[in-house]
């Protein structure tokens, strides 16, 4: 197998995750968004804030994420060249894993970087505890992204098929904002709360991809 299509495709979604002009901006607005509206509606208090911050992020990251999903693969399906793709030597796993890792390195990894900031908007304490939620962050985003690339392949042929991803993605999201908000906590359950995530994450890793591939060639017949 020729690694080949996968190094392109790789690099096809790189550009096609800035040819709308928005690239990683629309997510992260929308992510920044999402967290400064929440203090106003539940006021200045900091033992509240600082409560409520972590679980509050981990819903604006999972609904973040499907901002841009819907356009993983439909250009694809509707130029022809999820076609193309299909008759690589390269297994329609592996096209599908690199298209959505390089999307979550355009839309999401931002959206976790930004992390620490809005943490400090929820009265977080300014300390090493921050860096490691941001990796808590950027480890949860990477599932919900390859969790939310199975429901874009299923979309793939569907046009405006946004709702249709919400649909397919939300549920599976559930684990992972689960143990990333009891990571975060700071009860008795946050110290194996990480490692479940971790696994949750390479879960994803590891059957979201074939199910991406069995649902583009699904899209192609």
């Amino acid at each position: 197998m020729s690694p080949a299509p996968i190094l392109s495709a790789f690099r096809q979604a790189l550009g096609e995750a800035w040819a709308g002009g928005a690239g990683a901006l629309l997510p992260v607005g929308f992510f920044a968004g999402a967290a400064v509206l929440v203090p106003l509606g539940v006021g200045t208090d900091p033992e509240t804030l600082r409560a409520i911050g972590p679980g509050i992020l981990w819903v604006s990251l999972a609904l973040s994420s499907l901002v841009t999903l819907e356009r993983i693969f439909q250009a694809d399906a509707e130029d022809g060249s999820l076609d193309l793709w299909l008759q690589t030597s390269a297994p329609a796993a592996s096209i599908a894993a690199a298209k959505t890792f390089a999307h979550w390195l355009t839309a999401g990894l931002p959206l976790a970087l930004l992390s620490p900031l809005l943490l400090l908007m929820f009265q977080a304490q300014i300390d090493g505890a921050l860096l490691e939620n941001m990796l808590f962050y950027a480890i949860g985003g990477l599932a919900f992204y390859f969790w939310g690339g199975v429901g874009a392949a299923l979309a793939a042929t569907v046009r405006r098929g946004g709702l249709l991803i919400s649909l397919i993605a939300l549920p599976l999201y559930v684990p992972t904002a689960i143990f990333g908000a009891l990571a975060m906590g700071g009860g008795p359950s946050s110290v194996a709360a990480p490692l479940f995530l971790a696994a949750s994450t390479l879960f994803a890793l590891a059957v979201a991809p074939f199910a991406m591939g069995a649902a583009l060639r699904l899209a192609a017949d």
